[in-house]
C-alpha cells in the first residue's frame, strides 16, 4: 500500500493498514495478490483509514460517469429491439457476479477481482461492436481504435474527478488487468490470476446470455440451440434431474445449468493445478502457463457455439440491418465533428489540441449512449444522409 501523507493520522492508518492486511492474511491464499502488496498508482496517494486499495478502485469505477453510460450501450441488440436482452452494463454486473464467484473458490482478492471486473467493458462505445468497427476504421491513420485500449484511456485521461491527478487515478494491477486484454500478450510474466479469472468468466457469461437474448427476441428457437454439442450437453444434464421440462422452463434450467456446468468444471481444473504445490506465490503464477483455463472439451464446444452464435445471431437480418443503419450515422458524425471541430463540447476542443483532431472526436464519439448517439445525429448530421 502507499505510504501515509505526513498529514495524515498514521496511527489510525496504520490500524487500519493492519486489519486489512490481518483479514487478507486469514482468507486469501498465497497465490492471490493481497492488497499490502499492491504496486501502488501512477500518482501516489494516502492510504485510505477503511478502505483497501482495490476497494477503493472499485467505487472509483462505480462512481464514474463512464460506467454509468453502460446502462444505455448496447450489448449485441440494442434498445429498440426491446428491454428484456442485456446492455453492456447488465453483461458488465453478470461478469463480475461470476468473477467473485470464482474468485471466492479459489481464495483470490474478490476486490481486485470486482474492480477488474466492472473495468473491463468500460470502453465499448455505442452500438457495440458495430460501432468499434466503425471508430477502428475512423481512426486507422491515428492507430485505430480498440474498446479494450479506449479503456485504458478513460481511467487515465477522460475522466476528470479529481484535482490531484487526471483519470481516476486506478491501481497499477488494474491498468496491467486492461492492458493483457487489449493485447493478450504473454510475454514473459503470465497475468495475475485475478486476471484470468475475470477473462474466463466473461467467456462464460456471453456466449450463454447472447444466445438467451436471442431466444426472447425470437430470433433463434430453442430446438437449434439444443442442437449444439455445448447447449445439447447442458441439456442431458437438466433432463436426468428433471425429465418433464417443457419450453420456458427448460430454457432457464438450461442456461443455469451452462453457468454452474462450465463454472464447476473451471473450479475443479484450476484447483487441480493448483494444488500441485508448486504455485506458491504471485511470483510463481507469472511465470507459469495459463492456469484458469477450460477443459479443452468443453473449450472445443464453446468454439463451435461461437461460430453458430456469429452465423445465426451476429449474422441475423435484423440484427446487420440495425448495425449498418448505425454505423453508418457514426460514419457521417465522425466526418462532420472533423469537418466542424467548433460543434465539439470544450473539453473535447482542448483534447484535439493535446492529441490531434481524429483522436478527440473518437473520444467523444465512443462516450455516447447509443441514445445520445442517435439524437446527436438527428440534431447535427441527419440532413447530410438525404
Amino acid at each position: 500500500m502507499n505510504r501515509p501523507s505526513p498529514s495524515q493520522d498514521t496511527s489510525a492508518t496504520s490500524a487500519a493498514t493492519d486489519w486489512i492486511c490481518q483479514r487478507e492474511a486469514a482468507l486469501l491464499a498465497a497465490w492471490a495478490l493481497h492488497s499490502v502488496d499492491t504496486r501502488g498508482r501512477r500518482h501516489p496517494e494516502p492510504v485510505h483509514p477503511y478502505r483497501g486499495p482495490f476497494q477503493r478502485d472499485r467505487d472509483r469505477i462505480v462512481h464514474s460517469a463512464a460506467y454509468r453510460r453502460l446502462s444505455y450501450k448496447t450489448q449485441v441488440f440494442t434498445g429498440e429491439m426491446g428491454d428484456y436482452h442485456r446492455t453492456r452494463l447488465t453483461h458488465t454486473l453478470e461478469v463480475s457476479s461470476i468473477a467473485r464467484t470464482l474468485a471466492r473458490a479459489l481464495r483470490l482478492n474478490e476486490d481486485l477481482v470486482e474492480a477488474l471486473a466492472l473495468t473491463h467493458d468500460i470502453g465499448h462505445p455505442p452500438f457495440g461492436h458495430a460501432g468499434e468497427d466503425v471508430l477502428d476504421e475512423c481512426l486507422a491513420d491515428e492507430g485505430g481504435f480498440s474498446h479494450n485500449r479506449q479503456g485504458i484511456r478513460i481511467v487515465e485521461v477522460l475522466e476528470n474527478r479529481y484535482r490531484e491527478f487526471p483519470g481516476l487515478n486506478l491501481s497499477l494491477e488494474i491498468l496491467d488487468g486492461q492492458q493483457y486484454r487489449a493485447t493478450k500478450d504473454l510475454g514473459e510474466q503470465r497475468p495475475l490470476l485475478e486476471v484470468q479469472v475475470v477473462d474466463a468468466a466473461d467467456s462464460i457469461a456471453y456466449n450463454t446470455h447472447d444466445a438467451d437474448d436471442a431466444l426472447e427476441l425470437g430470433l433463434l428457437e430453442l430446438e437449434e440451440l439444443v442442437a449444439e454439442p455445448l447447449w445439447s450437453e447442458a441439456a442431458g444434464r437438466v433432463r436426468r434431474r428433471y425429465a418433464d421440462l417443457e419450453h420456458d422452463e427448460l430454457r432457464r434450467a438450461v442456461l443455469h445449468e451452462l453457468i454452474d456446468w462450465q463454472v464447476g468444471d473451471l473450479l475443479a481444473r484450476t484447483q487441480r493445478r493448483l494444488g500441485e504445490g508448486d504455485l506458491d506465490s504471485v511470483e510463481a503464477v507469472r511465470q507459469a502457463e495459463l492456469i484458469v483455463v477450460p477443459d479443452p472439451g468443453i473449450a472445443e464446444m464453446k468454439a463451435q457455439f461461437q461460430r453458430f452464435l456469429y452465423q445465426r445471431v451476429y449474422r441475423h437480418a435484423t440484427v446487420l440491418a440495425m448495425r449498418s443503419e448505425a454505423q453508418q450515422a457514426l460514419r457521417i458524425m465522425f466526418a462532420g465533428f472533423v469537418e466542424r471541430p467548433s460543434l465539439l463540447p470544450g473539453k473535447f476542443q482542448q483534447i484535439a489540441e493535446r492529441d490531434g483532431l481524429p483522436r478527440a472526436v473518437g473520444d467523444y464519439l465512443s462516450g455516447m449512449t447509443d441514445r445520445f448517439a442517435q439524437q446527436e445525429y438527428q440534431r447535427l448530421f441527419a440532413s447530410r444522409a438525404r
